[in-house]
């Protein structure tokens, strides 16, 4: 066999014609049996150890180990009821026996490596001339914690033995460059530390805590986990770490599990550093944590005290499936002590541990109640078939001559053979390694709950499978979960409460991106999700909601007939025909008095017609702005008004007509009569109509809304379409004014009693006053007001020319009739 020298572990010395040797105690397995072949185990049966005195003085004593795991204790018996099984059944290794040696690291990774170089030495004292050969072992299963199976692996990789572990699961043993040799039973943590922030995420806790162990399996884990918390949106507030040897460090983690406001804690820990970190949390008295636990404890049956549930109530976390294996159970229970458990009181040869070394494993053969939670047992059981079907191979067994006992196997030919394995167990469980030499992620999620009669149960309550598509890997029924406190209301664990829809989120300085403040949407956004990031802006034709959580369409704004201001201008409006009807009727009734006849009768019924107009038309800039209506609003104010102009222009021309045909030898009235008269007032307002005709064909004025006066709602209105026409229109109207004004101011002081010049430039000056004074006014009123400045400009104007330049004339008619002579008008009376 190959001895390997370690100063710690053996001192084999060859020398020319002496014996190949160990000097130094020889390690013993716990457990032995021999055969053709040798399989080897390593488990933490016991769960502390004692450091020897290193004085360096003297040999130093065998490591005391302490504390039986009775969990551990069962992988063990299921390693050799696999065994058994196989050496009974006639098609896997039919006329090969398979022997084991197992071994106790007891939870220590230097008992680790001791147990290493003893599965690959032997314990036999000599061995001939040569300390070259063939490991003790051909294949090892073990261990169970990540951190000592790092140092088998390593330990055993140069040599090429393989090494399957039960539930090692740090990701970091994937790297097939550094464990060529290594393969496993169970998944990497790669699948649990993402499923572990899926969990969290599913019940909404984005504050949660993290305590991991400070080993190889709980740094690689929480480091996935963590990444992948980040990646679902999941906040930790602390990451705090230890180890079993270091209770100060165990000290800081509970105060500053006492400390925080998270109610949810993920333990990434082996059993024995949850065990000391469980004893802590008792002792402090805080509990109703929301504890997520990796497969490593959550059904570690240690963890089952009187005061644990109180932490650890309504726990979820991960776990292998439980063991179903026939004959399992009764062979855990009473035919390991019966036939293999065998130990004499003597010590022969001091090849065997007498059985007083091993007594605290005696008072275990009457306890089974933790049969029924056994988990890891598939996958011990499920190495052992993958080694045996691995020699198998090698052997080139066949049903009729069974195996070829003289072909030496090779540590390396095991390992291809492991690569090559795809079998399934007679649980149905299909065996086979993927190219990392783990097996499919598979997990139950257990709660850790209370049964009738007391006792801690580990509840399903849903499973994790990685080789289902991503939608339907992970199943949970929400209904059958306990809470801490035995509560069934889902606990809340948040760094700041979820904003409502019509708010978003804020972070706050110098915390992470869990603990934000609810800020309510700016006017014209709305978020209408919990939690938004922040606020949309509504679409243009709508405004955000007094909640701003939805958007409403922008109330539409225009001078309707129905508002207050409406019917005001309604009422001038029309009053202002009436008083032009009723101007008209006392001229038609007294058409034939002097009085009306020296004012032009035939220019004052035309002047009041367009006067009505022009009232009329305002009446076109109230109600809803349509296609029509803005065309015609323009217009109609436009040519009404140079009509009405035209016609007071032609009564000036008049009176300045008149006054110079009283002058001797002049004859220009015959040049200016009523047909003259006529065609003036249609040549001025026509040059109106040819500007209004080509302002409609080349942009005409059309409806608007308008958005930029109020962001909450739209101004209807009618957009002038070429500012060009719109000013000349108004220009015009302007210019036709200008010129009365001028020409009437001139004629104000003609002597003729009849002479009406002063009202006209009395008119005149009214109605420029009113039009300067309307363009800012126009330009600068917002919304359904710049409508309003124009109706009233309207309005104003029209009444400035109907009472300065009939109010007199009525006047006389009604009151005064007495003055309706021609000698009065002649002047030629007091």
């Amino acid at each position: 066999m190959l001895h390997i020298c370690l100063l710690f572990s053996c001192n084999a010395v060859w020398e020319p014609d002496s014996l190949c040797q160990i000097r130094g105690r020889p390690e013993f397995p716990l457990l032995s049996q021999d055969g053709d072949v040798m399989i080897g185990g390593v488990f933490s049966i016991h769960s502390k150890i004692t450091q020897p005195s290193l004085s360096f003085t003297e040999r130093p004593t065998l490591l005391a180990c302490t504390g039986i795991n009775l969990r551990e204790f069962r992988f063990a018996q299921t390693m050799i009821f696999a065994i058994q099984e196989i050496n009974e059944n006639e098609d896997i290794l039919p006329n090969i026996s398979i022997g084991y040696r197992i071994y106790d690291n007891c939870a220590s990774t230097l008992s680790s490596m001791r147990a290493a170089m003893a599965l690959m030495n032997g314990h036999e004292l000599t061995l001939g001339n040569s300390c070259s050969g063939q490991s003790a072992v051909h294949a090892i299963i073990g261990e169970s914690e990540s951190s000592s199976t790092i140092v088998l692996s390593r330990t055993t990789g140069p040599f090429q033995i393989p090494v399957i572990s039960h539930s090692a699961t740090c990701e970091c043993l994937s790297s097939r460059k550094e464990y060529p040799s290594f393969f496993r039973t169970i998944a990497s943590d790669l699948y649990q530390s993402r499923a572990l922030a899926q969990l969290v995420k599913h019940f909404g806790w984005t504050w949660v805590g993290a305590v991991n162990s400070d080993s190889d399996y709980g740094n690689n884990g929480m480091a996935i986990f963590l990444s992948a918390a980040q990646e679902e949106g999941v906040c930790v507030e602390y990451t705090e770490k230890f180890d079993r040897a270091e209770p100060e460090k165990l000290l800081k983690v509970v105060e500053v599990i006492k400390k925080s406001t998270a109610r949810v804690i993920v333990g990434f820990l082996a059993h024995v550093e949850m065990n000391n970190l469980l004893e802590q949390l008792s002792l402090h008295n805080i509990t109703g944590r929301q504890f997520i636990g990796v497969e490593a404890w959550i059904t570690a049956d240690s963890l089952v005290t009187p005061t644990s549930f109180s932490v650890l109530g309504g726990a979820l976390g991960f776990a292998v499936q439980k063991a179903n294996i026939s004959g399992l159970e009764d062979f855990l229970v009473r035919d390991f002590w019966e036939t293999e458990y065998l130990c004499n009181e003597t010590n022969k040869e001091t090849t065997q541990k007498p059985c007083k070394a091993n007594q605290d494993l005696m008072e275990l053969s009457d306890k089974d109640d933790d049969v029924e939670e056994l988990r890891y047992s598939t996958n011990i059981y499920k190495a052992v078939y993958a080694i045996s079907h691995s020699l198998h191979s090698i052997l080139k067994c066949s049903d009729g001559q069974g195996c070829k006992k003289t072909v030496e196997i090779k540590p390396w030919e095991v390992v291809e053979a492991l690569k090559n394995v795809n079998f399934t167990v007679k649980n149905g469980d299909r065996v086979w390694f993927d190219q990392t030499g783990a097996a499919v992620a598979r997990y139950e999620v257990v709660n850790w709950q209370r049964g009738t009669d007391g006792s801690v149960q580990f509840r399903p309550v849903g499973y994790y499978d990685a080789s289902l598509p991503s939608g339907k890997r992970f199943i949970l029924n929400t209904d059958a979960i306990m809470w801490p406190g035995g509560r069934k209301e889902l606990p809340v664990s948040v760094c700041s409460e979820s904003c409502r829809p019509g708010t978003h989120k804020v972070l706050q300085k110098g915390k992470p991106m869990c603990c934000f403040d609810c800020v309510p949407c700016a006017v014209g956004e709305f978020s209408n999700t919990s939690d938004s990031i922040d606020c949309e802006k509504c679409p243009e034709a709508y405004w955000s909601n007094q909640n701003r959580d939805a958007c409403l369409p922008k109330e539409i704004e225009f001078l309707s007939f129905t508002e207050v201001m409406g019917k005001i201008l309604i009422f001038f409006t029309l009053f202002g025909v009436v008083l032009t009807l009723t101007a008209a009727t006392l001229f038609l009734v007294n058409k034939d008095t002097p009085l009306v006849k020296a004012n032009n009768s035939e220019l004052s019924f035309l002047l009041l017609f367009s006067l009505s107009l022009c009232f009329l038309c305002s009446l076109t800039f109230i109600g809803q702005p349509t296609e029509w209506s803005c065309m015609l609003r323009h217009t109609a104010f436009g040519i009404t008004f140079v009509l009405c102009i035209s016609c007071i222009l032609g009564k000036t021309i008049v009176v300045l007509m008149a006054f110079k045909a009283t002058l001797p030898g002049s004859n220009v009235m015959k040049w200016f009569g009523p047909a003259q008269q006529r065609l003036t007032v249609l040549f001025f307002t026509f040059i109106q109509v040819i500007i209004c005709l080509l302002w409609l064909t080349i942009n005409p004025p059309l409806p608007y809304k308008n958005m930029n006066y109020y962001k909450e709602k739209i101004i209807l209105e009618c957009a002038l379409g070429s500012p060009v026409g719109f000013w000349a229109v108004l220009g015009y109207v302007g210019f036709l004014a200008l010129l009365c004004f001028v020409l009437a101011f001139l004629a104000r002081k003609l002597p003729d009693t009849f002479n009406e010049a002063k009202h006209i430039t009395f008119s005149m000056l009214i109605f420029c006053a009113v039009w300067l004074t309307f363009i800012p006014a126009y330009v600068s009123s917002p919304g359904n007001l710049t409508v309003a400045v124009e109706i009233f400009a309207i309005l104003a104007s029209s009444y400035g020319i109907l009472f300065c330049i009939f109010a007199p004339k009525c006047f006389i008619l009604v009151l005064r009739p007495e003055l309706n002579t021609k000698k009065h008008l002649l002047g030629k009376t007091r």
